[in-house]
């Protein structure tokens, strides 16, 4: 157990405390009963089977941050990395800080932010390994690194950027709410640290002595309705009536009401890190091609692949059941199997191009682990369930000498059940992968839209993979091919404009709402202006190439060249549409400071050269 020292200051011990039966959200907060079988058991801290004495042991605790008094003086910080040995690129506890106000009324309100071990814990309902638990232990939110492998979905969903993804060692780390010390009756090593009286920690719904607030929100502070947060807070100074974070994203916080909260907004004249802002107008868009890749580049991959896949196998399973005869197996009974093959051998190669994206590869297995809470598991589910039945109904046309020993009647009957089953579960694998997206703490990509973008790269990607075997075949047979290409060319055109009319309903949407999504519309707009524009014409162009094809008059001499126009303008809008929803998304974090959890900071450093020295704290870019 956790050794208290014989000097140990009162101001370090939790205090005994009334308090409420439930919290603001109606939960209780005595989690278990003594008499619960659930009580008295021991946490094996370090090994230890002892239990600890904490008679509150079983009550949810939280934090409390009074941001009157705090003068970031980062010792919360300090402590914490102290306590947990956390390497430098790492930080369970930060402070960050708003500035507003004009010289010389300036003002500053300084935040200090770790995990909130919430009441609705979206990291562990997101996270496909069950690496995560809510102890009844002090209402603890715990995460196991052992377990992890490291996919850092959890990190993506927590709107406070809780979870820490540590690529050096592969996994996910977080604040454990020192719960060794909580079982000698100790608060946390952060709020027992800190010099202000800013931080302070205990049951919660409980007010510190010097205290009146019990509030919620905090400028700065994301939407506490997504996850329920055990964190309350105090700011009673006067503030301006806006706030501008001194990171690079282009937020500030706007109250219209003296008594409102101040709400998130896009800055006025796009900041971003350390590039100047022209005084007037508006920053020039630019290419930031180099910008494009990132951390996620394994999962551009994976799901246009996985969409390419599975909109060929529609294509080609459904259309030659749909009369189209060119697709019928009949037709070319040795390039349907093959094509079949290829389409596993694409679908295998984006599953091990997924397992890039882990900083566990080796443990891919563990995605599955949390089907019932996790849209991660579902997807790896679904995907799998879809390659197997996709392998099956490829081995049994292709190979039917190998089932020889089935009864009769019986290939045929699984050889259509297959493809039938795969012709379902595959577009319902691409609705469970876009579920993953579906994360309040991401507002950019919280839209119907991202289904729209995966059903039109199935529409138009899946048309493309079967055009370059088929078309040729047809051609070669003396066919022509025409009358193909013109069929295949109208689920293009649908694809292009579900993708559009997405695109135009999200930028409608993003702009109504403002907040993270806007300012990372406007980061899309600006900083790869000319790209997302590139992506825009690209798609435009590929509309009137797909229109021009579908014309029944279209001269077989212009057909070949312009389908190839498509296909290639088709592969780089979708390549540049995926690589931008990735890099351009602004998550509902906590502000940042100038240096400190600052991505402009961080990107600067990358370019001088300053990450490459361990002291400089920047997160390191690759596993």
């Amino acid at each position: 157990m956790y050794k208290v020292r014989e000097d140990e200051p009162e101001y370090a011990f939790v205090p005994r405390v009334a308090h409420p039966e439930t919290n603001r959200y109606g939960r209780p907060i005595q989690l278990v009963t003594e008499q619960d079988p659930l009580a008295g058991q021991s946490l094996n801290i370090n090994g230890d089977s002892g239990i600890g004495s904490n008679p509150d042991r079983y009550k949810q605790h939280g934090f409390y941050f009074n941001a009157d008094n705090c003068i970031a003086c980062h010792a919360c910080e300090a402590a914490c990395a102290e306590k947990n040995a956390t390497p430098p690129h790492l930080a369970f506890r930060s402070v960050g800080y708003l500035e507003g106000g004009s010289y010389p009324a300036v003002h500053r309100l300084n935040i200090s932010m770790a995990c909130n071990h919430c009441d609705n814990p979206v990291c562990l309902k997101g996270c496909p390994t069950r690496a995560y638990t809510k102890f009844a232990e002090y209402g603890a939110v715990l995460q196991d690194p052992d377990i992890c492998f490291g996919c850092g979905y959890c990190t993506w969903v927590c709107p406070y950027n809780a979870p820490q993804l540590d690529p050096v060692a592969g996994h996910v780390s977080k604040c454990n709410m020192c719960i060794d010390r909580l079982e000698a009756g100790l608060k946390p090593a952060c709020a027992a640290a800190c010099l202000g009286g800013a931080l302070d920690f205990g049951i919660i719904e409980t007010t510190p002595a010097g205290c009146d607030q019990l509030e919620t929100r905090i400028p700065g502070f994301p939407d506490p309705s997504i996850t329920h947060p055990n964190i309350r807070f105090q700011q009673s100074r006067t503030l301006p009536r806006a706030l501008h974070r001194v990171d690079s994203r282009p937020l500030r916080y706007v109250r219209d009401d003296p008594n409102a909260m101040p709400e998130p907004g896009v800055k006025g004249g796009h900041q971003t890190g350390y590039r100047p802002v022209p005084v007037s107008g508006q920053p020039p868009r630019r290419w930031n091609l180099r910008r494009l890749r990132s951390r996620e580049d394994p999962l551009v991959l994976f799901t246009l692949l996985t969409q390419a896949v599975v909109g060929a196998f529609v294509v080609l399973f459904a259309g030659g059941r749909l009369g189209l005869a060119a697709l019928a197996p009949a037709a070319h009974p040795v390039a349907y199997p093959l094509t079949l093959f290829g389409l596993i051998g694409l679908q295998t190669l984006a599953l091990v191009v997924s397992t890039l994206h882990l900083g566990r590869p080796h443990r891919f297995y563990r995605a599955f682990n949390n089907l019932r809470y996790s849209p991660v598991s579902r997807e790896v589910a679904a995907v799998a369930l879809f390659y197997n039945l996709l392998g099956l109904h490829a081995v049994t046309t292709g190979l039917p000498q190998l089932f020889a020993w089935l009864p009769a009647g019986w290939l045929a009957l699984v050889r259509a059940g297959s493809g039938w089953l795969a012709l379902l579960v595959g577009p319902a694998a691409l609705y469970f992968m876009h579920r993953i997206y579906r994360i309040p703490a991401r507002p950019f990509w919280n839209h119907w839209q991202v289904l729209a973008a995966f059903m039109g790269t199935l529409l138009t990607l899946g048309p493309v993979l079967v055009g370059m075997v088929y078309l040729p075949l047809e051609r070669a047979a003396g066919a022509g091919g025409t009358t193909l290409l013109r069929l295949l060319a109208w689920p293009v055109v649908a694809g292009l404009v579900l993708e559009a009319v997405g695109l135009y309903r999200l930028g409608v949407h993003l702009r109504r709402h403002g907040g993270e999504g806007e300012a990372a519309w406007r980061l899309q707009d600006q900083d790869y202006g000319l790209t997302w524009r590139l992506r825009l014409v690209l798609m435009a162009l590929a509309a009137v190439l797909a229109l021009t094809l579908a014309w029944p008059g279209l001269s077989p001499v212009l057909a070949w060249p312009l389908a190839g126009a498509l296909a290639l303008a088709l592969l780089i809008q979708e390549v540049l549409g995926r690589a931008l929803f990735y890099v351009v998304v602004i998550p509902t974090t906590l502000p940042g400071a100038f240096f400190w959890r600052n991505p402009g900071f961080q990107a600067h450093a990358r370019t001088s050269g300053l990450a490459a020295l361990p002291q400089v704290g920047v997160q390191v870019a690759s596993h």
